[in-house]
């Protein structure tokens, strides 16, 4: 594929995405929780139709209708990713058990939806195709590739609040998690599943205690739910420097990378 087909390609799908999604995601959403009398396959499946035109670009980028899951790294363990996960955020889970009470209006659906469902399509499509499409396939570094995929992570969680100083804090709190979700992504080869389960937990922790209405929260939730970052973070690199494999992001893949790493980045992709 030529140097412009890829990113033109990229940008015209996502387009479409986003033009689709905008304008028919809550009314999908509406009609069809309406005739299934269920808020979660309401969701799931206006996520799912809005999604198509994402999957139908990564089938075209990489001219292959059955690689779209190893490209996405949703063929990789996912028992892996679990463990990864509840071994991170333990100590989250532990510490909002002792400081916050349980949240008791709590239905299932918004327990599925915000946990579960939400991270599986946000993980798809800001860290597996915003991000992992330009990090993995073309010469964009860690930097640049995360910007995208996180100034609309970010942005995307502004509904939450109409309070300026909460709206700046939120986006803050959105935009670093999705940078540090797509560092885990990139780092456990491309293994979707830490970052999706790791998103999950931390989301299913939040919602099972009365901790914040939104996701800026309190100084005590902050600290722990930063603490649980640390430990995913330190994981990662004990378990690579135990494993004697190089960190993914460092000084040659943090702007820009070499023809030479694309190349063999893609041919580790095909085997």
């Amino acid at each position: 594929m030529n140097k412009l087909k890829f990113p033109l390609l990229f940008i015209f799908g996502f387009a479409i995405y986003f033009l689709i999604d905008a304008t028919t995601f809550s009314f999908l959403q509406k009609e069809i929780t309406v005739a299934s009398h269920s808020k979660i396959l309401g969701h799931v499946l206006a996520y799912t139709i809005t999604l198509i035109p994402l999957i139908i670009t990564v089938m075209f980028l990489h001219k292959s209708t059955g690689s779209v899951t190893e490209k996405l790294g949703l063929s990789k363990g996912l028992f892996i990713g679990v463990i990864f996960a509840f071994v991170s955020t333990l100590p989250m889970l532990i510490a909002y058990l002792v400081n916050f009470s349980l949240n008791t209006k709590l239905s299932l659906d918004t327990i599925l939806i915000n946990t579960i469902s939400s991270a599986i399509f946000e993980e798809i499509i800001y860290r597996a195709f915003l991000f992992g499409m330009l990090y993995r396939f073309t010469r964009l570094g860690f930097m640049p590739s995360i910007f995208l995929g996180s100034l609309l992570f970010g942005i995307a969680h502004l509904y939450q609040s109409t309070d300026l100083n909460e709206l700046i804090g939120i986006f803050l709190i959105t935009f670093l998690g999705s940078v540090i979700f797509a560092w885990i992504y990139a780092e456990w080869n491309f293994n979707l599943w830490t970052a999706v389960f790791l998103h999950c937990l931390m989301n299913l922790y939040w919602l099972l205690f009365d901790v914040s209405s939104n996701s800026l929260g309190d100084t005590c939730a902050n600290i722990f739910r930063f603490s649980t970052l640390f430990i995913a973070i330190s994981i990662t690199i004990y378990y690579k420097r135990k494993n004697k494999i190089a960190l993914e992001i460092n000084k040659k893949t943090w702007w820009m990378k070499r023809k030479a790493i694309i190349r063999h980045k893609q041919k580790a992709c095909k085997d």
